[in-house]
């Protein structure tokens, strides 16, 4: 069933291509862009602190304060203490300026949520959808169902500045299109942002779900941290790469590609990739459903294996924490090369409770390097559903609040038309 929320409402108009960007009146500012990311955390201030905290002159600051102010991107906020005189205005990042949306496919479903720039939800819709049935029909959905967060929250397309979509495969990160995605059959190289532009002249950014995951998770429950390792385990198995604060995608980006890595002791257990013994083969929501309907306990989707672990049936206890044993024999590997300081457990089966964390801590603490071991920490996902259109948002919102990005966005908005006939 779909769900959602709604937001203040204001007058919106669609078009069939709007471009989105920070436009306003007032000269652009030089720098402005790298001002406003002192801003982005939020916290009031007046022209003569950021001045002190830049370095920049007062009429420096003041420009680009100017500027940012007429985008919408800064807004008053109070006054701070007089010393003597008129007291000083203070500003602070205004992150309801503009919106992102956020797009999390899955095999069998789509998240979509509309957020402000700090990627709170304003507006979100999740609906069953098969991956399978194609990028047209899938991606036509994502659409349809834009425009529908759009007009819930009366947003002007105008003030969408950019779209982050999640898929169930590897993605070249670069061009946004899927490289022979084994679960995603006719979206092999298709054009995943120009679909979308087609609609919205936007930047569209496209990566795998298991990268915006680890985005998301990161930047909602861990900040503080240089080094997250995120696995999902649902349908599929994979994991996102945090290392140095960034996520690491790879040459083509197929970093982090665990579900194909092979098993040790693993059985000759025919992979959907074509290979054998493949992880994803063994230990996968599917692989735990097709043992437990072999043993006579009937499971039909992730959900349900959840619910026979939640409701106490031994049997399903058993084989989630074999799954997590089998996932932990590859992650200890991981762990012992990437050395994260923690490593987040995902994704549907993750809703099974300490069942298959326990399997996976059961073997990493045994097998991996002490030294690697010593501070680690296994740890459930805290973003549960949301982590996947959090981190596509958060995508879309770094790329599109670049200070380069915004720089060149104040000067064009400030650039006097061209005559006619020039």
């Amino acid at each position: 069933m779909p769900q959602s929320a709604s937001a203040p409402r204001a007058p919106v108009h669609h078009g069939a291509a709007v471009t989105g960007g920070f436009t306003g009146p007032g000269s652009g500012a030089p720098g402005a862009g790298e001002l406003l990311q002192l801003l982005r955390d939020g916290q009031p201030r007046t022209r003569a602190e950021l001045a002190r905290l830049t370095g920049l002159a007062r009429s420096t600051v003041s420009l680009r304060v100017d500027a940012l102010l007429a985008s919408g991107l800064l807004a008053p906020s109070g006054e701070a203490a007089s010393t003597g005189g008129r007291p000083p205005a203070r500003f602070a990042f205004n992150p309801r300026a503009r919106v992102v949306v956020g797009v999390d496919l899955g095999a069998t479903h789509g998240h979509v949520a509309l957020t402000d720039l700090t990627g709170q939800p304003l507006s979100e819709v999740e609906e069953r959808i098969e991956i399978s049935a194609g990028p047209t029909t899938v991606l036509d959905w994502v659409v349809a169902t834009t425009r529908r967060l759009l007009d819930e929250a009366d947003r002007d397309v105008k003030d969408l500045v950019g779209i982050g979509i999640g898929l169930p495969g590897p993605v070249e990160h670069s061009s946004g299109r899927p490289m022979r995605p084994p679960i995603m059959p006719g979206w092999d190289g298709y054009d995943v942002p120009g679909h979308v532009r087609h609609h919205w002249d936007v930047p569209v950014l496209v990566d795998n779900d298991v990268n915006i995951m680890a985005l998301g998770e990161h930047v909602t429950a861990h900040p503080e941290l240089d080094h997250l390792l995120f696995v999902k385990v649902a349908t599929g198995i994979g994991a996102g790469i945090i290392s140095g604060r960034r996520l690491l995608r790879g040459a083509v980006g197929a970093a982090g590609d665990l579900g194909h890595v092979a098993a040790p002791h693993a059985p000759d257990v025919l992979c959907k990739c074509g290979n054998t013994g493949c992880l994803e083969a063994v230990a996968s929501g599917h692989a735990i459903i097709k043992h437990l309907t072999t043993a006579g306990v009937p499971a039909t989707t992730n959900s349900d294996v959840v619910a026979l672990v939640r409701g106490g049936n031994i049997t399903a206890a058993h084989a989630v924490r074999q799954a997590g044993r089998t996932i932990g024999e590859v992650l200890a590997t991981c762990v012992s090369l990437l050395n994260p300081q923690l490593v987040v457990i995902g994704g549907s089966l993750a809703q099974a409770g300490e069942s298959l964390i326990a399997g996976v801590r059961e073997v990493v603490y045994g097998r991996s390097l002490p030294l690697a071991t010593a501070h680690l920490q296994i740890v459930p996902a805290t973003t549960g559903t949301h982590a996947g259109v959090i981190g596509a948002a958060t995508m879309a919102i770094q790329h599109a609040l670049a200070a380069e990005r915004i720089d060149e966005a104040l000067a064009k908005a400030s650039s006097p038309p061209i005559a006619a006939g020039a």
